[in-house]
């Protein structure tokens, strides 16, 4: 295990797992998404606030679309795409962040973080402790993000683990909206 104190206390980063690695930081463990989560993705995910802000992510979110994605994480080619379970210092799960590369662009990283968890600055903890898993461990120094114009507090959480602003914005469609939405688009570099 791998540990040090930079940043917002220790963080431990564990031999990567068959599914994914697990990342410790001051507060959080984000560690491969299991069959066992997909109750509390259903809950958290099915929530209209999360869901929208999500280009990915349908309303409503039943528990047989939380089955589907566990399994889908399950398959992750880890060499292109990693999902991690954001676990909360309880114990609880909170969230989920992911890095998603298509073939000939720079990984991506999306989350989300359930209501109940918002404001604590767990998604910022979250990102930051995974970016140094991404430079360090990953060996990638290229990520991209984007966040829709209308929640600036992603954009405070990219801000905050280092990312800017490209000038682009891209219209991006969120499955709950059910239409196009303008996408601030941010780059990070290692």
């Amino acid at each position: 295990m791998l540990c040090t104190t930079e940043g917002l206390g220790p963080k431990c980063v564990s031999q990567p797992t068959r599914r994914g690695p697990v990342i410790e930081t001051a507060r959080l463990t984000l560690r491969p998404v299991q069959a066992s989560d997909a109750q509390r993705i259903a809950a958290l995910a099915g929530d209209i606030t999360v869901a929208r802000m999500t280009s990915s992510i349908p309303h409503p979110f039943p528990r047989s679309a939380a089955d589907g994605f566990v399994a889908k994480a399950a398959q992750a080619d880890l060499a292109r795409e990693v999902l991690f379970a954001v676990e909360a210092e309880d114990g609880d799960f909170a969230g989920v962040l992911g890095f998603h590369s298509k073939t000939g662009s720079a990984p991506e990283l999306g989350y989300w973080l359930g209501r109940p968890y918002r404001g604590r600055g767990y998604m910022t903890e979250a990102v930051n402790g995974a970016l140094d898993w991404v430079r360090d461990e990953w060996g990638k120094r290229y990520i991209v993000a984007g966040h829709f114009a209308d929640n600036p507090q992603s954009g405070q959480v990219l801000i905050k683990a280092g990312f800017l602003y490209t000038g682009e914005v891209l219209m991006t469609r969120s499955k709950a909206r059910g239409e196009d939405a303008p996408t601030r688009m941010m780059v990070w570099l290692a």
